[in-house]
Parts: structure tokens; C-alpha cells; sequence
């Protein structure tokens, strides 16, 4: 274990700093501040002194991939870093993408959080993952040709789920070709996320590490339509669909069709086109998607609600406003949410910190015209108690403001999976979702589905654990050479109260 006494010695967590909220909105770049490497070492080394090494290590149940938490941040504390990648890339092909995005659901299941602040476990995955790049210790793991199985795959979405799929499956010797629709590979962290949440680097070095392994990438080609479902069945051994949950929750009220009311995604989309690819190849924000000068609403206060505070922030906006139909949670573990549970507390995202305006228990009610009734002018909005999973309105609490672009950011609803039903006969559930069975097969022989397009819409680590899993079960399917690690099942969930 890391040292016996670190969490008697070190008492407190230190994070490290992000840059100023005045300078970050400046730019799309990377929140956090860049210091000496001898400081973030110090940081790195006190903070992974704290980790107890604990009998039962909560924190392993916690996490989806569970990753062996103690033995890497025991490295860490011994100053091995290229061992403490190789223990974590047992259970992790990402830890980039988690280290940056994961809401860490580990931490709140530390065993030193129970009555101390818990270990910094997200903070040193990520410091892992920047260091072997820095370093020259992220390579490729290729596969003797005597040990290739000569088995195609078709993996359908590069997000995380279907490039931890598409990785395991190479490693294991399949002939892995990964379908991408846009124009660029990643999925959601390539277009739905900011990049001062996830520069796009850290995406193209692992496609590249992927490319170097012998994973094949087929860009801006949609299955269903630019090749279809019953093609790629014939041609391949097995088919792994990762396709996300590409259809958003809507909302139904009066003016809902107007002019200037934009679902997130879209927002976000056009954003990080031109953040990362310019006007150089071709990509601006249309003026009806930026928020330069103009009055914005977003409508939701999870993750993609944040996401979009930050970018038009970034643009410009004149002022934004963040509604959330709950209540604002306690800055401390509620009573009814105890240790290990995943609490609901405030924790404020950068892009909360940044600016804007950010009400809760609130709705909006209903969008008003402009004199020529065609685009958004007003949104009604009203105080709402949030109980039980009903919305009730507070009386005589609604209130009128100015709105130029209104952005939907409430949830997905299902994967955008018609042609597939229709093509393969892929049974659907009674949410939309993909259907399959423990083996994470659908009612297709050879045809499996992981991810949110089967889970519903969830975390980046509940992603990759579904890619790999996924990815195990292929490859018993093919009568694979090698075993592959399994992450989760399919009907694992999060660490919670059953009534809670």
C-alpha cells in the first residue's frame, strides 16, 4: 500500500488549480492551469499517500471499470509512474477521458471519506494518463500475426463505448473495422463535449494508438443509410452497435415551435466544429446557433446544460440563464444518502463558475414571439417544487425574460435505431432502447449492443465498461484465442438506495 500513515499525515485534499474564470472564458482551451511538473508531482505524491489500501475498497464496487484504485496510486506514491498506467490500463483503455469527465462516482465511495475528505482519485487517473504521453509511454499493443483470429467485426459509433469495444477485440487478434457517421471520430467527446472540458488531442492520439495496433476507422458513413444493416451483417463475423442515444428529450408547450429554440447537441455540435477545425475548413457558427451579444436560456442543469453555459460564455452572450426543475442540493452529504451512495450535492462545474445566472426550481412555461411572431422573444418561467418525480408550480411565481436563443437540454431519449429494426429486425424496448440478452447479444445472432444505445443515456465510465464488456462477449462468440476482461453486466447499476 501507499504510506501506512499518509492519510494521518495529510489530512486534506488540494486539487489543482483551475485558471482564472475571467482569462478561461477568453479562449476554448483546457480549464486547468499548466504548472512546473515538480509541483504537480508534489501534489500528486501527498495525494496518493492518503489511499488506505482498505480490506474492502469501496471504491472498486463504485466504479463500473473497477479499476484497482489502490495499486496505482500506490505506484504513484512510489514514483512509478509507467506501473501505475500499467495497472490501470488492466481495467481502463481511456483513463484520459474518465480523468477528465468522469463524475468520479469513486470518490464518493472512498472508505476516508466516510469522515475525512476523500482521495483525489480522479485527479491522479488524469495526471496518469498526461504523464505516459509526456513521457513516451503510451504504444501501441500489437498482435503477432500467428496469433490473429481472421474474424471481422464491424463496431457501429467510435464514442467510447464502441472504441473500448474496437480496442479489446484488436488486442485479441479480430480484424476490427470501426463505422463512423460524422465527418470525424469520437462520438459525443468529439462533438458534444467543449474543448475546456476534453481537448480534442487526447481523442486523435488514442485513434492513433488504435490505427498503430491495426483498428481500421471508416469516417462520415452512416449505417442504415450509406451502407446497410443487412451489408455489414453479410460481411462481417459479428457487429457491435454503439451508436449512442441520438434522439433528445423535447419539450411540449406553446411556442415551442418557434424560431431561435435549438436542442443542445446542435448547439454544442456547431460550436466545437469551429473551435477545432475553423473556418479553414469550411465551418462557422450560424448566426441563429451563436450566442455573441444575445440573451440565452438553457433549459436543463446537468452536464450538457453546463456545457452549453461555458460555450456561450465563451461566444459572448449578452447573459445566460440556467434553469433546473430541482431543488439546489446541500454542499454536504444529505442524511438519506449515506456512504458508499453516490450524494447529491452542490458541487458547482467550472462553467458555474464562470458566469451566468443559474436558478432552481424553476421552468420555463411557455416561449413568446417577436413582432413578426415567427422567432423567440420571451420565455415564462415559474417556481416549481420538484417531488416524487412530479413537477407542481409554486403560485404567483411567474415571471417573464427576455430570450433570444432558448437550447433543449433535458436528457436523449433512445438511439436513432428505425432502420435497424426495420433492416435486421433488432427487437427495440419499450423506451426505444436496443434490447439483448446477458451476453449483450440482440435477438440477432451476432449482432450485440452495448452502451448508452442499450443502457440509456449514462456516464463516459458506464460507456467503457459497456465497450469492454461487449467486447468480452464477441469474443467468446468468435471463439477467441485469448479471455478478455469483463467490466460490468447488463443489468449492473450504480451504487444507490433502492427507494431512495
Amino acid at each position: 500500500m501507499a504510506d501506512p500513515k499518509g492519510f494521518l499525515k495529510v489530512t486534506s485534499r488540494e486539487i489543482m488549480k483551475d485558471r482564472p474564470a475571467r482569462e478561461r472564458i477568453l479562449d476554448f482551451n483546457d480549464t486547468h492551469a499548466h504548472i512546473p511538473e515538480s509541483e504537480t508531482l508534489r501534489i500528486i505524491t501527498k495525494q496518493s499517500s492518503r489511499c488506505m489500501d482498505c480490506g474492502i475498497a469501496f471504491c472498486h464496487a463504485a466504479c463500473p471499470l473497477h479499476n484497482l484504485i489502490p495499486e496505482f496510486n500506490d505506484f504513484l506514491w512510489r514514483g512509478d509512474y509507467e506501473s501505475a498506467f500499467n495497472r490501470l490500463e488492466l481495467t481502463n483503455n481511456f483513463p484520459e477521458f474518465t480523468g477528465k469527465l468522469c463524475p468520479a462516482l469513486c470518490e464518493a465511495s472512498c472508505v476516508l471519506g466516510i469522515n475525512n475528505p476523500a482521495v483525489t482519485i480522479k485527479q491522479d487517473e488524469a495526471f496518469i494518463a498526461d504523464y505516459v504521453v509526456q513521457h513516451g509511454l503510451l504504444r501501441p499493443k500489437t498482435v503477432e500475426n500467428s496469433d490473429k483470429t481472421h474474424k471481422k467485426v464491424a463496431v457501429i459509433g467510435s464514442g467510447p463505448a464502441g472504441l473500448a469495444c474496437a480496442q479489446q477485440l484488436t488486442r485479441a487478434g479480430h480484424d476490427v473495422t470501426v463505422y463512423e457517421k460524422s465527418d470525424a471520430l469520437g462520438g459525443l467527446l468529439r462533438y458534444g463535449v467543449p474543448n475546456f472540458k476534453l481537448e480534442k488531442h487526447y481523442i486523435d492520439r488514442r485513434i492513433q494508438q488504435m490505427e498503430q495496433e491495426g483498428t481500421h476507422f471508416v469516417t462520415s458513413t452512416q449505417a442504415g443509410k450509406d451502407v446497410s444493416w443487412q451489408e455489414l451483417r453479410a460481411n462481417y463475423d459479428a457487429l457491435a452497435i454503439a451508436i449512442g442515444t441520438g434522439i433528445p428529450n423535447d419539450l411540449a408547450m406553446k411556442g415551442r415551435d418557434l424560431e431561435g429554440i435549438h436542442f443542445a447537441l446542435e448547439y454544442l455540435t456547431a460550436s466545437n466544429k469551429v473551435t477545432n477545425y475553423g473556418a479553414q475548413a469550411g465551418n462557422t457558427v450560424p448566426d441563429t446557433l451563436n450566442a455573441k451579444g444575445k440573451n440565452v436560456l438553457i433549459i436543463g442543469g446537468g452536464d450538457t446544460g453546463s456545457d452549453c453555459l461555458g460555450t456561450a460564455l465563451r461566444q459572448g452572450a449578452a447573459h445566460v440563464t440556467s434553469l433546473q426543475v430541482l431543488a439546489k442540493p446541500p454542499a454536504q452529504r444529505p442524511y438519506n444518502q449515506p456512504w458508499p451512495i453516490y450524494p447529491s450535492t452542490y458541487n458547482p462545474s467550472t462553467s458555474m463558475q464562470e458566469g451566468g445566472e443559474y436558478l432552481w426550481s424553476t421552468t420555463v412555461t411557455k416561449f413568446l414571439p417577436d413582432s413578426t411572431g415567427k422567432h423567440i422573444k420571451t420565455a415564462v418561467l415559474e417556481g416549481v417544487n420538484f417531488e416524487n418525480g412530479k413537477i407542481t408550480p409554486i403560485p404567483n411565481t411567474k415571471r417573464e425574460i427576455p430570450v433570444d436563443i432558448a437550447l433543449i437540454s433535458v436528457g436523449f431519449k433512445s438511439p436513432k435505431a428505425t432502420e435497424l429494426a426495420d433492416e435486421l429486425g433488432v427487437a427495440l424496448t419499450d423506451r426505444g432502447a436496443l434490447a439483448r440478452d446477458t451476453h449483450f447479444m440482440t435477438n440477432i445472432d451476432g449482432v450485440f449492443a452495448g452502451g448508452d444505445a442499450a443502457r440509456g443515456q449514462s456516464l463516459v465510465v458506464w460507456a467503457i465498461a459497456e465497450g469492454r464488456s461487449m467486447a468480452s462477449e464477441i469474443n467468446e462468440y468468435l471463439g477467441g484465442r485469448i479471455a478478455l476482461g469483463r467490466s460490468v453486466e447488463v443489468n449492473d447499476m450504480a451504487l444507490r438506495l433502492v427507494n431512495g
